[in-house]
């Protein structure tokens, strides 16, 4: 039986990805402008929102039945829609634990949650076995997550518990229980030079991550990051997103560049 809502739009790619993995994508009939996982989906589904707005006539055409978001950010966007007579689901996890609450919730919505707990039930398993290749390590790395770079921003709070599981340490983690952006502003242009951040991981938000710019703040020459060259970028569709994306991709990419980083200090 087809349980649900038959016509969802998404407004962020999380949900999105979480539907296809799910196999409930032909349920999906608009998504988000910056939606591009899975392959293929940009040209699957009407882009119909941005991350903070979106086409009110063109969504309410599409006849959803469910509109999915994410974040208080969208309160006003959630507000117009609703307005327009929509049903709309908005979601505001910021931990691990939380994203797991997330899509555990919208795959009974659909119907799917014996697939949602399979999939729950292996990213754990590969969660555990993680964090006990880490545990032979000699040293675990200090690790600066740059969420933004004008004002910097740090590491939201699953993005902080994912480095943890990589074998790395958040040198931010006061920051990282805040919810909100603005509250997560580096406030002493200083302090991440002061925590003596071993690897520098950057993820600004849709725009490319510059390692020259980071290497080129004043005084942070003698930053370890910065004078063995240990800047990344992981893009923010990978780890930005509190979905499958970052749960996955987003992590396995910070634990081959702390594996690599520990890597040579055993040599």
């Amino acid at each position: 039986m087809n349980h649900g809502p038959k016509r969802i739009v998404c407004l962020t790619e999380e949900t999105t990805e979480w539907l296809y993995l799910l196999g409930e994508q032909h349920r999906i009939v608009g998504i988000s402008g910056y939606t591009v996982r899975p392959e293929g989906v940009r040209q699957a589904h009407p882009r119909i929102a941005s991350f903070l707005d979106g086409k009110i006539d063109q969504i309410v055409a599409l006849k959803p039945d469910l509109v999915i978001g994410f974040s208080d950010m969208q309160a006003e966007l959630a507000n117009k829609l609703i307005r327009a007579g929509l049903a709309v689901l908005i979601t505001n996890q910021r931990s691990i634990e939380e994203i797991f609450d997330t899509l555990r919730m919208v795959a009974a919505i659909v119907g799917a949650s014996d697939k949602g707990d399979a999939w729950e039930a292996k990213t754990r398993e590969a969660f555990d076995a993680m964090r006990l290749a880490s545990q032979s390590w000699q040293a675990r790395p200090r690790v600066y997550f740059e969420e933004w770079d004008e004002p910097m921003i740090s590491a939201i709070q699953w993005v902080s518990e994912l480095i943890g599981i990589a074998g790395g340490v958040d040198v931010f983690p006061e920051l990282a229980v805040q919810s909100l952006g603005k509250n997560r502003i580096v406030a002493e242009p200083l302090e991440p030079v002061r925590r003596s951040p071993d690897i520098v991981v950057g993820s600004w938000c849709g725009k490319k991550f510059r390692p020259e710019k980071v290497a080129a703040r004043g005084t942070w020459q003698n930053v370890p990051a910065v004078h063995n060259g240990d800047l990344f970028e992981i893009k923010s569709c990978d780890i930005l997103q509190p979905g499958p994306a970052a749960l996955t991709d987003g992590l396995m990419q910070l634990h081959t560049i702390f594996s690599s980083w520990n890597a040579r200090q055993e040599i």
